[in-house]
């Protein structure tokens, strides 16, 4: 048999901090207001995919998470027609080189995530990412791509680049401006740290598509929200972060998230993501930024319970000993705190009171210490691709 044309690349999960929620074009899933997100570092957080063609693949195949998954799903058909479409159109144009490219050769897909899939991680942003960097790769597919992955999953098109990334809503019906682009490179703001608390590694009650489309329907206050307040919020976030100004940076990611989960109370019948422990959360942030009377933590949840804390790294030791005391890890259990290491320090009496919770024992599953990263990038050694010489999943020991 041939050996397959192989490429793996690895994306990145992004936490929106002014949320998108609700579309106005569901095939091509187009937003009904603009966002913004921060896109996190692939050492502690990433989707691997690995694509593979050959003239001997008897049909389109797709492995996730080491299960053959079903690759008639219709978002992952529009991301390989969009793919294969543009290589086609560019041999046309008359690049000689991609005769050879096998345009039309079967793909085997094969991406693992690295974090708890479908658990409100943005699972699906970094797995459609990849897919379609990975493609472009295999297809010598140059250019913008941030559309396409937008049709596999609205937020997977701000996955395509690292740092701060806005996702124009655009005003066309074809949806052709409705782009992602990059506010600011991960470089920007190196004091800028990320905790994400993970409050539950089970699958969403309500998926993000059926919950919007609901939304959609129901809620006013989503329609006011997406007219009337994200707009200005957009313009105001994009000034906090080339500002660096941590504190408005800090409430605008506030007020959005809880605006965002009042949009989901406001949907009928309501939709509840944020559990007792989120709610903990939220009020520990408040207390402790309350207490040095600055605002040195923000909270955003998605649609889950797993809540997102933006801080500067001076503050991150203290909060996570504040984490540790107000919601104590099983002492036997594995790590707690997963990712960029964190120095222990003793937290003050002034502000144990200050905050003054009630322990919840085992409330948090664990902490990821992370940063800003980078955009999707290729893996050079072959030694790392998750499909073999022939076109199947390897083995993991």
């Amino acid at each position: 048999m041939d050996k397959p044309n192989t490429v793996t690349c690895t994306a990145p999960v992004n936490i929106a901090v002014i949320k998108y929620w609700g579309k106005r074009n569901e095939e091509l899933i187009l937003p009904i207001n603009s966002s913004l997100s921060v896109t996190l570092h692939q050492d502690q957080l990433k989707t691997t995919t690995t694509v593979a063609t050959s003239r001997s693949f008897q049909e389109d195949r797709i492995w996730l998470n080491g299960k053959e998954e079903d690759i008639t799903h219709p978002r992952l058909q529009s991301c390989l027609r969009e793919i294969r479409r543009l290589a086609r159109k560019r041999r046309n144009d008359g690049d000689p080189a991609l005769d050879s490219m096998g345009l039309s050769h079967k793909v085997h897909i094969c991406s693992v995530n690295d974090f708890p899939t479908a658990a409100g991680l943005a699972s699906s942003a970094a797995g459609f990412a990849c897919l379609v960097y990975t493609l472009a790769r295999v297809f010598a597919v140059e250019g913008e791509l941030s559309g396409i992955a937008r049709q596999g999953s609205g937020s997977a098109c701000r996955s395509m680049y690292g740092g701060f990334v806005q996702w124009i809503m655009g005003q066309k019906d074809d949806g052709k401006d409705s782009l992602a682009q990059q506010v600011a490179p991960e470089t920007h703001w190196p004091e800028l740290r990320v905790l994400v608390l993970v409050a539950s590694a089970e699958r969403k009650p309500v998926g993000s598509t059926s919950g919007m489309q609901t939304s959609v329907q129901t809620s006013r206050l989503l329609k006011h929200r997406a007219e009337s307040v994200v707009p200005g919020r957009m313009v105001e976030m994009i000034e906090a972060v080339q500002r660096k100004d941590f504190a408005a940076f800090a409430e605008l990611t506030m007020k959005d998230s809880n605006q965002f989960h009042a949009t989901c109370l406001d949907t009928y019948p309501p939709i509840f993501y944020l559990n007792s422990v989120s709610q903990q959360v939220i009020k520990l942030v408040h207390r402790y930024n309350r207490h040095y009377g600055e605002t040195r933590l923000a909270y955003t949840f998605d649609a889950g319970p797993n809540a997102v804390i933006y801080t500067l790294q001076q503050h991150v030791p203290e909060f996570v000993q504040a984490v540790q005391q107000f919601f104590p890890p099983e002492t036997n259990g594995g790590q707690f705190l997963k990712g960029l290491p964190v120095n222990c320090v003793a937290l003050s009496e002034e502000l144990k009171q200050a905050i003054g919770l009630e322990p919840l024992p085992n409330g948090l599953s664990y902490i990821i210490s992370t940063k800003v990263g980078p955009g999707p990038c290729v893996v050079e050694d072959p030694t790392q691709h998750l499909l073999g010489s022939d076109g199947l999943p390897k083995k993991t020991a």
